[in-house]
């Protein structure tokens, strides 16, 4: 079967077309169920990176500072919960030079005379290329089409006064102490100047580097923007991340204390980093995210492959760009964990469960036997390995995953397409948990997932329609044209096929699941620390779901099985550690270019009923495999930092379900 990708549009809060990532080779499970082609090519992150990267490569005031820098007060920082900092800033010099009033500027194309600058001249540069750090070595340096071998110092200062237009002053790199600067003030070198600037620094590297942001020169767009109303034209202003959602206050020197844990962030990149190196290819990647079920604070959120947003805080040439990001694939801006669309294979189960519980289409004391296979319409469905469970209840049926048993559900759950456009109770439960829509995190460029439906579908189906006939093609391959059908209610019970979901929206389901059916609103804010007082960030859920007590602790006790009894799916990873865990693997399949390639999951928490530090955490790592093996040890070694201060062991599992 052929694969022909989807191109998502905005239907509600389906999809946010502000937000879409592009997902190649989105595969169904089973080919004889599948529409033809896999959902894919929502454009989210990779648009959203360019769109960033537009606005990142603008050009700074000062070409040469090293730093982002503002000539306004220093920007505020960025704190852990401890205050430990995590973006921070430096107070430091520009020193620029004028050609125009150096001691003998060099006028006209004499370039003899830039070869062998006038002494008074070269006395100025000798100084500043001493100060600032800078090697005197010749190197070569293009003038008016010549290749000369110029000192740095003197090669700026040449290009500019023999551009077409005059620069009006050199910013030379290297940042000057308050000292150097006083020296160099001292001395009133002619032709140069010394200005104060702030200097955004990360003390951690990549660490989190796409949850805190990015910092650049406010852009020509940004200017008409009413947020930035009054704002210098020359100000430096948050791009990404924290940075941009809370410029205003960090813009006026404002301390933003953070839920993030330092010690939680550094074990949860490095263990997702070994995870990534041991089971993903190359350029594989993968997020995580650890956050309180009560409350939506985020203690920890990674996202892999990482940057060094110190390279932000310089000018950036397209050259540049295109080195350190246009040329991979993997998407270092990328933060997966808000913008990162996948579908969730099994640790979409407990929402099935709800559905079929709440809708009545199943009860508690109901039994199924799983003979190892599923008939619909003649064509047999196995569980992964060929697996077959016997007499299982929902309890056990999420103990062991048993897919045979979601799929019955998945069939019963299905509505009349006509009728129920946006879905039956699946859809309608999926929505309900926070799938489908923003989780209202306080970062910009979430991406919103998708829930399938026939009415999306439907949508779809207009879209190829219409780009047919607009490009007079058979063919566009946005969609294939068919309806929806009781496969894709199966295919979306065991969390395959359309469905995409971000991890956060995945934290915030299983939160939900802890802590008796509040929707939180995640956030990594706590407090803003001004000169006039504390200002404390703390948003309400976003909604309570009724879900019958009995029926979610008959979840919640299938999650809990899965993590600690034999035949669960995490057992041997969670078995033995000293907390109770609740949890599900997940393993979605997709087979790009034919090739199968499973995304790995891990969901999981410890809830306040048992401990005074209750946490969610989530994991997926691309092409990882199966969730046990990839994506659960990742969990595990968060929850052993978080509640013994140390990762231990890192413990693979070995179940092979989906």
């Amino acid at each position: 079967m052929t694969e022909r990708p989807r191109v998502l549009i905005e239907l509600g809060d389906e999809l946010d077309s502000a937000a879409r990532r592009t997902l190649t080779g989105r595969r169904r499970r089973f080919a004889g169920l599948t529409l033809g082609s896999a959902l894919a090519a929502l454009a989210a992150a990779s648009a959203v990176a360019v769109a960033v990267a537009a606005i990142l490569l603008v050009g700074h005031s000062h070409g040469g500072s090293g730093s982002a820098a503002s000539p306004a007060a220093p920007r505020g920082e960025i704190v852990d919960r401890d205050g430990n900092v995590l973006a921070g800033s430096r107070r430091t010099f520009d020193i620029d030079v004028v050609p125009a009033k150096l001691p003998m500027p060099v006028l006209g194309s004499g370039l003899s005379r830039l070869v062998s600058p006038p002494a008074a001249d070269q006395t100025v540069y000798d100084r500043l290329a001493g100060a600032l750090g800078i090697s005197e070595t010749p190197r070569k340096c293009g003038v008016e089409g010549h290749e000369l071998e110029l000192a740095r110092v003197d090669c700026e200062v040449a290009q500019a006064e023999q551009a077409p237009r005059r620069l009006r002053s050199v910013g030379l790199a290297g940042e000057v102490t308050p000292a150097d600067a006083d020296e160099l003030a001292a001395e009133k070198l002619p032709g140069v100047t010394e200005s104060p600037v702030s200097v955004t620094t990360y003390p951690h590297g990549d660490l989190a580097a796409q949850v805190l942001g990015t910092v650049g020169a406010i852009t020509a767009v940004e200017v008409r923007e009413p947020q930035f109303s009054g704002v210098p034209d020359d100000a430096i202003v948050g791009q990404t991340g924290l940075e941009a959602f809370y410029d205003r206050y960090l813009r006026a020197g404002d301390t933003l204390k953070t839920s993030l844990d330092l010690k939680l962030q550094q074990a949860g990149q490095a263990s997702l980093a070994r995870s990534i190196a041991d089971n993903a290819p190359r350029r594989a990647g993968g997020a995580f995210v650890a956050m309180d079920p009560e409350n939506g604070q985020v203690y920890a959120m990674g996202s892999l492959p990482s940057f060094d947003p110190t390279i932000f805080t310089r000018p950036i040439s397209d050259k540049e760009y295109a080195r350190e990001f246009g040329l991979q694939s993997d998407g270092p801006l990328d933060n997966r964990a808000i913008d990162g669309l996948y579908p969730t294979g099994s640790a979409f189960k407990p929402i099935t469960a709800t559905a079929a519980l709440e809708s009545g289409v199943w009860s508690l004391d109901q039994t199924y036997d799983d003979t190892g296979s599923f008939n619909l319409d003649g064509e047999v469905l196995h569980d992964s390995g060929h697996a077959a469970y016997g007499t299982v209840n929902l309890v056990s049926a999420l103990k062991v995953s048993d897919d045979i048993f979601f799929y019955n559900l998945g069939a019963l759950l299905n509505a009349n397409p006509i009728t129920h456009p946006r879905g039956g109770p699946l859809q309608t439960w999926a929505r309900l948990y926070g799938l489908g829509r923003p989780t209202g995190i306080d970062l910009p460029y979430e991406a919103s997932g998708v829930v399938p439906s026939p009415a999306l579908l439907n949508a779809l189906g207009n879209e190829e329609r219409a780009c047919e006939k607009r490009k007079h093609v058979s063919q566009c391959g946005i969609a294939d044209l068919r309806p929806w059908t009781i496969a894709d209610s199966i295919n979306t019970a065991v969390g395959q096929g359309d469905d995409l979901v971000t991890p956060l929206q995945l934290a915030v389901l299983y939160a939900a699941i802890a802590n008796g059916g509040s929707v939180v609103r995640p956030h990594i804010g706590s407090e803003i620390e001004s000169s006039t007082g504390v200002r404390t960030i703390d948003p309400p859920p976003a909604r309570h779901i009724n879900i019958s007590p009995t029926y979610l602790a008959a979840i919640q006790r299938g999650l809990r099985e899965s993590a600690s009894q034999p035949g669960g799916t995490s057992a041997d990873v969670m078995g033995n550690f000293p907390e109770p865990v609740y949890g599900m693997t997940g393993t979605a399949q997709s087979f790009p270019n034919g090739i199968e390639e499973d995304q790995a999951w891990y969901a999981g928490y410890v809830p306040a009923t048992a401990t005074s530090k209750p946490i969610v955490v989530v994991v997926t790592v691309e092409k990882g495999g199966f969730g046990a093996v990839a994506a659960a040890p990742v969990a595990r070694q968060i929850l052993s930092q978080w509640f013994y201060g140390k990762p231990g062991p890192y413990i693979p599992g070995t179940s092979t379900t989906l």
